[in-house]
C-alpha cells in the first residue's frame, strides 16, 4: 500500500500490475481487502487499482460527513495521482456502487465500464436515512461494536459464516477496527444520498451486474430488475451460496464473470 496526497486528505492505496486499470471500491466500512481474491485473480492480466475510502481502511477520517459525490471526486483524483490517464473498468460493491453513480454523473470520462455488485440504485427511506444517522451516533459514544454486530447479521449467506469463517471474522476485524469518525461521517453521507434510479438509463457504457443468490441487503430480485433498466444488453449474474459479501463468499464464480467481462472489452475495443 502506498499513499497519496487527495484533496485534503492522503488515501492507502494499492497499486499493481499492468494494463487496463481495474479500479475496485470498497463497501462499507470495509477496505481494499474484502477483493483480495480479486487482486490476486487479475493482478497478472490488468492494472488493478484498490483504495481505502476516506476515513475507512488505512486513510484518516477527515469529515463529520462524506457525501457519495466527495468519495467519487477523491477517485477521480486519485487516478490523476497515479497517472492513470486511459479509462478504468469501475467494481463497486455496496456503497462502492453508491459511488459509482457520482461517478456516472460527475466524471464519466474516467470510465470505460462499469461493475455493480450488491448494490442498489434507490436512495434511502426517510426511516433508513434515519436509521444511519441514529447508528452515526452510536458508534461515536460506543465504538464500532453495534455496528458490527447489526452489520454482522446482513452481509452473509447461511453457510458462509462457517464455509468462510476466516474470510468471514477478517471482515469483522476490519469493520470492528475502523475509526467511528470515518465509518459515522460515510452512514451521514449515504442517507443523504440521491436516488439514482433515472441514470440508469442514461449509463452508456459496459455494464456487468453481480448479486449474490442469499443477499438480503440488495435482493436478486431487484438487482436484475435494476440491470434490466440499463439499456444496451446490460451482463445480470446471481451468484449461488453467497450473500451480500459475494467477491469474498463464492470469488471463483465472481472471478470468472470479471474476467469474461474483462476480456470481452479487451476484444471490442
Amino acid at each position: 500500500m502506498q499513499r497519496l496526497q487527495v484533496a485534503d486528505t492522503q488515501l492507502a492505496v494499492l497499486d499493481q500490475g499492468q494494463g487496463v486499470p481495474v479500479l475496485l471500491v470498497h463497501g462499507f466500512p470495509l477496505d481494499h481487502s474484502m477483493w483480495k481474491y480479486q487482486i490476486e485473480h487479475l493482478v497478472a492480466s490488468f492494472r488493478v487499482i484498490a483504495p481505502d475510502l476516506r476515513g475507512l481502511g488505512q486513510s484518516p477520517a477527515a469529515a463529520e460527513v462524506v457525501p457519495m459525490e466527495r468519495f467519487a471526486d477523491d477517485l477521480a483524483l486519485l487516478l490523476d495521482a497515479l497517472g492513470v490517464q486511459e479509462p478504468a473498468v469501475y467494481v463497486g460493491l455496496s456503497m462502492g456502487g453508491y459511488i459509482a453513480w457520482e461517478m456516472l454523473r460527475r466524471h464519466r470520462e474516467r470510465l470505460r465500464a462499469v461493475v455493480l455488485c450488491d448494490t442498489k440504485a434507490q436512495a434511502d427511506t426517510p426511516e433508513a436515512a434515519q436509521g444511519r444517522r441514529q447508528m452515526a451516533e452510536t458508534i461515536l459514544r460506543q465504538g464500532m461494536g453495534p455496528l458490527d454486530a447489526a452489520m454482522r447479521e446482513k452481509l452473509w449467506a447461511a453457510r458462509s459464516t462457517t464455509r468462510c469463517e476466516e474470510d468471514v471474522e477478517a471482515v469483522h476485524r476490519v469493520i470492528r477496527g475502523t475509526d467511528p469518525r470515518g465509518a459515522a461521517a460515510a452512514l451521514r453521507g449515504m442517507a443523504q444520498r440521491s436516488d439514482a434510479t433515472e441514470l440508469l438509463p442514461t449509463i452508456g457504457l459496459p455494464t456487468l451486474v453481480l448479486c449474490g443468490q442469499q443477499d438480503v441487503l440488495s435482493p436478486v430480485e431487484q438487482m436484475e430488475q435494476m440491470a434490466r433498466a440499463i439499456p444496451g444488453g446490460a451482463r445480470f449474474a446471481a451468484v449461488p451460496e453467497a450473500g451480500h459479501m459475494a467477491p469474498l463468499e463464492n470469488p471463483r464464480e465472481v472471478n470468472a464473470h470479471l474476467e469474461q467481462f474483462l476480456h470481452c472489452l479487451e476484444q471490442t475495443a
